[in-house]
């Protein structure tokens, strides 16, 4: 719990939103995080929601697929969370994903696929929000670039992008720098930047310990850099999305000016909800006690100044064991030189005569890649809640009655992951990574 007497809190919240309003920020600060989720409209339809979570739940405003729960889930034993059916996010956080859906109409008549770069991009919660805009808007059209810096991250970043299992993410780890290469070359970027975080207070109370004004003096100048060296990869007449977690004006406000003045561009007002502040040049300030959400920060810029076009060599993805979508496969091979982590779907590897599905096929939001894989026939083994579980905490399973060969693992009709039958048992492809490291209890299937 926060220290509430602290005076560096108070001083915090009376900058943020003022004397009046900084009491009932404080008070929500002592009350418990709400639980929201938003739902892979790619995976489940909206009755998914009241279905699986009950009927008291309440929807998001800014968000048609989020929903506020009202306890708070053991998601780990939940098959469809590993299904990629859902993703747990902070509802101020699905915010951002209201602000890139408003842009997407100024977006069409392009003559290529849109190309998106989410910029700092783990855990994936703001990436996973953009895909399913994208899916809904563009279809095939589109392709997202989900970066993330810090290996470690990354490769949460690349297991959340595969849970949700659509073909046009690329995830790469890259320092910002590395896209100014590109110029021209992004339609929209997100930048979701390292700050402060003194709008996660409440999730992370120890995080006012290492707080001080030369933290917030050392952020603001990190997210400059950020931002001046991803600025050039994004085309005249494309969008910024700039967002952070923090209250501090130096890192909100004064870098959206920053980025108008010296890198060239127009600010534009952010849509307003009830309960969101509008700062000083139209950015969106949420704060805990006026939302049910944390805090987080957003603003939208147009840029104005000039970018030159990147000559892309557009080398094809070598794609004979992996599912790239024909649409963007020229621009996901003008990544190849960022070594990127995730292309595509990977369908899996030849042994002998055999063909070995990769665990992440099984995962694809569109069953149809796993359907037209060459020489592969596989079967449908429905479980139960409690098999499931074992299947995902890499237990021994077998159910007799299937045929010799690799069965997709479901439930509810959600694909799970592969295992082979050899008649006698089920070998799983489960990665080891993957599975549930917490104990469960085991049912009887």
């Amino acid at each position: 719990m926060l220290e509430l007497g602290d005076n560096r809190f108070w001083n915090i919240l009376d900058r943020a939103v003022g004397r009046e309003n900084a009491a009932m920020a404080a008070r929500a600060f002592e009350e418990p995080a709400s639980v929201s989720v938003r739902l892979n409209p790619a995976k489940v339809s909206s009755d998914f929601a009241k279905e699986h979570f009950g009927k008291d739940i309440a929807q998001v405003p800014w968000c048609q697929s989020g929903y506020f729960l009202e306890d708070r889930p053991r998601f780990t034993l939940d098959p469809l969370f590993h299904a990629g059916c859902y993703y747990v996010q902070d509802s101020s956080a699905m915010y951002v994903g209201r602000i890139f859906r408003n842009i997407l109409n100024k977006l069409e008549g392009l003559g290529r696929p849109v190309r998106v770069l989410d910029l700092c991009a783990a855990p994936g919660g703001k990436t996973t929000d953009l895909a399913a805009s994208l899916r809904l808007k563009f279809g095939d059209g589109f392709m997202l670039v989900a970066n993330e810096v810090m290996r470690g991250r990354a490769s949460i970043l690349a297991e959340n992008v595969t849970l949700w299992g659509d073909a046009n993410v690329v995830v790469t780890s890259a320092d910002p720098k590395a896209f100014a290469k590109m110029e021209g070359f992004f339609d929209v970027i997100l930048a979701d930047v390292p700050c402060s975080g003194e709008g996660m207070f409440r999730k992370d109370p120890k995080a006012l310990e290492g707080w001080s004004e030369d933290v917030v003096a050392l952020c603001a100048s990190r997210q400059k850099r950020i931002l001046g060296d991803a600025w050039p990869a994004l085309r005249s007449g494309g969008f910024l999305i700039y967002s952070t977690c923090t209250f501090e004006a130096a890192e909100n406000e004064g870098n959206v000016n920053w980025i108008a003045a010296e890198l060239g561009a127009e600010i534009m007002e952010c849509e307003m909800f009830r309960g969101i502040f509008r700062t000083s040049n139209g950015g969106a300030l949420l704060v805990p006690g006026f939302v049910k959400g944390e805090g987080q920060f957003a603003a939208l810029l147009h840029k104005t100044s000039v970018a030159s076009s990147w000559n892309s060599k557009g080398v094809r993805p070598d794609d004979s064991m992996l599912w790239v979508p024909e649409s963007i496969r020229k621009d996901a091979g003008s990544l190849a030189w960022l070594r990127p982590l995730r292309i595509g779907i990977p369908l899996g590897a030849r042994k002998g005569n055999d063909f070995v599905p990769s665990a992440d096929l099984a995962l694809a939001a569109d069953e149809s890649i796993v359907q037209n894989v060459h020489d592969f026939n596989y079967f449908r083994a429905e479980v139960d809640e409690g098999m499931a579980l074992q299947f995902l905490h890499r237990d021994n399973i077998f159910v007799e009655g299937y045929p010799k060969g690799y069965l997709l693992i479901c439930f509810q009709g959600h694909p799970l992951g592969f295992v082979k039958n050899l008649g006698n048992r089920w070998n799983s492809l489960l990665p080891h990574g993957r599975r549930i490291r917490m104990d469960i209890e085991k049912t009887e299937s």
